[in-house]
């Protein structure tokens, strides 16, 4: 896949996921102490990440973006199996937003895990024709 399409799959990832936050956080998990700033956190990071990949900010963010997909991915686990800073979930409740944030996460995760490996594929490219 070409690095602007993925720029554009992981931005489009990182605002679905976290506008899903977003609005949790407005609509009942602002205030959960410790979950309800984390919400906010997730989603204003995921906001400003999405708008600085898209403006073809640095490769480190695709980096940041994966692990912040794949940290929101792993508190979500957390939350319906072990708890999470005493906040435990059941099942895909609230829906429709776990599914969306779980789905929007993960594909997060894959186009950051397909640049690294398109990146280092080039590199491993490059160095050959030296």
């Amino acid at each position: 896949m070409k690095a602007l399409a993925l720029r554009v799959v992981i931005a489009a990832g990182l605002v679905i996921g976290g506008a899903s936050h977003a609005y949790l956080y407005l609509h009942g998990y602002g205030q959960v102490p410790t979950i309800g700033p984390a919400f906010l956190i997730q989603a204003s990071v995921s906001f400003a990440a999405a708008l600085l990949i898209l403006a073809g900010g640095p490769d480190w963010l695709i980096w940041g973006a994966g692990a912040l997909a794949l940290g929101s991915l792993g508190a979500f686990a957390m939350s319906r199996t072990i708890g999470l800073a005493g906040f435990v979930e059941r099942g895909w409740q609230p829906a429709p937003h776990a599914l969306v944030s779980v789905v929007a996460e993960a594909v997060t995760a894959l186009a950051c895990g397909a640049w690294v490996l398109g990146a280092a594929r080039a590199r491993g490219r490059s160095a050959r024709r030296r």
